[in-house]
């Protein structure tokens, strides 16, 4: 059984920033679940370029205001608590954060801890996978 608290998570390696977000990553690849777990804050007024080529994602906000564009279609959807969104088909999109919105993430493969988005908006895939 693994038990981690988000205030512990955050005080520790675990927590990853970059302009715009920040992570608290509960769970990680080494820890053999076959998704990490992520407590992700996005900042007020963030707009986020993003396109996980190596990764599938849903997220569920907590807390907050903002939007997702699909950059294929042009559509933008309304995130607020409650909302769920899922790029199952490694969707490009932007992600904006009207207010602080925090943000509970699952990735598929699992994230090894430290990743940051590259210049392509991706998280790089795992090679020891």
């Amino acid at each position: 059984m693994i038990i981690r608290t988000l205030t512990d998570a955050r005080a520790s390696d675990r927590n990853v920033s970059a302009p715009g977000w920040e992570s608290a990553r509960l769970l990680l690849k080494d820890d053999g679940m076959g998704f990490s777990f992520h407590i992700t804050t996005i900042q007020a007024g963030a707009e986020l370029p993003m396109h996980y080529k190596n990764h599938q994602e849903s997220v569920y906000c907590i807390s907050g205001e903002g939007s997702i564009e699909d950059l294929a279609t042009g559509q933008v959807h309304d995130i607020r608590p409650g909302t769920m969104y899922a790029l199952n088909l490694n969707d490009r999109h932007i992600l904006r954060g009207r207010t602080e919105m925090v943000m509970a993430c699952v990735f598929n493969p699992p994230v090894t801890g430290r990743e940051v988005h590259d210049e392509t908006g991706a998280y790089p895939a795992d090679r020891a996978a």
